[in-house]
Formats: structure tokens, sequence, C-alpha cells
């Protein structure tokens, strides 16, 4: 059974000032979502499932979904704020969805096979697509929760241009993740890279931390899992219209419970994506770069 490909594209991109998810970063309008589409087919997944939300539906079908349907098989499913437990309201202040865990968890009816996650905004590579496809295909049961993620330097994936948000990873024996921690301001003074806590003091980091980039390897067994945390995240920070549901929190909180086993994998592959609105001519140079060597040709579709 071939995997599946699950691209989180229902951000609403409020560092970015706009839709990162369907701008051009490549040439004849490519974005990085098509790029790791194009990738996909090249690693063997099977279909693909955008998450996305009902206003940019028209859109994003007729800049993105559209160019892959005669390729590989696509669904849409959809992500919005009222798509959460019975028993649960959406509060007046929130505005935004519930983060990156509440993304994979709207999918739930549309994958039956293990599958990959990632963001819509950020390109991974083709070895990195081939090295998380071959993981998935040897899954023997579609219940284990055997899990797998792609990380990346740390170092590697900050901006010039503000500080990110990055799962920092601790990894033990046999590749295996001990602890991810989800810290929401990393930037570099000079040389230096530090991060923010809450109260705004910072702390060194070595840039040798691997980072998770929401390049994950899961089976079904994950949306149990997934609906319970929700439903205790809704419980204490329902009301928090600023909380967020996010994925590392949850394979986390897997991992401390001996819930789930989660392998890291390398790759030969650059990260790079775009937070701030400064990065967008980083990553439109480093995909020339790209199709110049002839690792994608100059029209995808």
């Amino acid at each position: 059974m071939k995997p599946s490909l699950l691209i989180m594209a229902a951000g609403m991109g409020s560092r970015y000032g706009g839709l990162k998810q369907m701008e051009a970063m490549g040439p004849h309008g490519a974005t990085l979502l098509d790029y790791s589409v194009y990738d996909a087919l090249r690693a063997g997944f099977g279909e693909v499932v955008f998450v996305i939300r009902r206003d940019i539906e028209a859109d994003f079908k007729k800049l993105v979904g559209k160019k892959w349907e005669s390729r590989i098989p696509v669904r849409y499913v959809y992500q919005e704020l009222g798509m959460i437990p019975e028993g649960f309201k959406v509060p007046e202040s929130r505005q935004k969805p519930w983060g990156t865990g509440h993304a994979v968890w709207v999918a739930q009816g549309a994958l039956q096979e293990p599958f990959a996650v990632i963001n819509a905004d950020d390109f991974y590579g083709r070895h990195s697509f081939k090295t998380l496809g071959g993981f998935l295909k040897k899954i023997r049961k579609n219940d284990e929760a055997t899990y797998a993620m792609v990380g990346f330097p740390l170092a590697k994936t900050l901006s010039e241009h503000g500080t990110v948000a990055r799962g920092v990873c601790r990894i033990g024996r046999g590749r295996r993740l001990k602890e991810v921690v989800e810290r929401t301001q990393i930037g570099k003074d000079g040389r230096k890279i530090f991060h923010l806590d809450e109260s705004g003091k910072k702390h060194a980091l070595k840039g040798t931390e691997t980072a998770s980039m929401n390049m994950w390897g899961f089976t079904p067994r994950l949306f149990e899992q997934l609906g319970r945390r929700f439903t205790e995240f809704l419980r204490e920070k329902g009301n928090d219209p600023k909380a967020e549901f996010l994925i590392p929190r949850v394979v986390d909180d897997a991992i401390a419970a001996d819930e789930a086993a989660v392998l890291v994998l390398s790759t030969r592959d650059p990260w790079f994506g775009v937070t701030h609105p400064n990065d967008k001519e980083k990553v439109r140079g480093e995909m020339e770069k790209l199709v110049k060597k002839d690792a994608y040709p100059e029209k995808l579709v």
C-alpha cells in the first residue's frame, strides 16, 4: 500500500502577512508545496490530501489543486474553527484555527493508511521524501504507534529577518526521539543563536540541535491520540484565544506516556521556508539554483 501525503495548507500567515501556501517561489508560478507534491510522486506516495479553509477553497483549487489532479489522486479536507469535539464551544475571541494538531485531526476520515504530514510553505527536498516514504512503506500494521520525523540542523532553519518557532529535539539511542520542546522565539544575534522564554529572557542554543520542521510519518493510530489530547487541550486552554494545539506537543506527550516510538530520520537535503516577508527572495534564489542544477525541471507540471 502506498503512503499518503497530508499537506497542511490552511494557515493564515500572520507573521508573513499573506497566504504563503499559494505564493510563487519557483519558475512558472510553482509554489513550495508544488515541489513537495513533485518530490512525493517521485518517492512513490499514492495520494495527496490538502487541508485548507473554505474561504480559500476556490483560489487554492485553481492555483494549486488542479495542476496535480491528473497526476495523482487529490482530496481536500477543511480546517475550520467550529470543527471541535461535542460539548465545546468556540470562544468569541478566537479568530484563527487551533493549530497543526487540529489540522491533522480534521483529516481523520480521509486517511486509512500510513501517511506523511508536512507544512505547505516549507521546502524539504527529494531525499527527505524518499527517506520518509521508505519508512512508511515498511509499516506492517496501521494500528502501530511507530512513527518517524525527518530532522534538520537547527542553525540551518533560522531566518535573517526575525525570530521563528521550532520544535527542538532530544534524541536517544537508536535515533529514537526522546523529547521535542516547542520554542516559539528562536533567533540569531550575530553568530550566536538563542531562544526567548515567556519573560523575554535569552537562553543560548548551540545550533547543532535537531529541529522538527513538521515533516512527520504516522499511522492512523495517531487519530485516537490526537482526539484524546485535543479534548484535554480544549478543557485546559480552550478559552485562551492564542493557545495552539501543536503536533510536536502531542508527539512529546505520547512519547512521555510510552504510547508511541518515533524514529528520527536524517536527510541530505537543506530545509528552507518563508516565515517573514523578507525571506521570500532567499527562497526564490535557492529554488532557482536547484532548477539550474537540474534537480527540478523548469516547469513542474
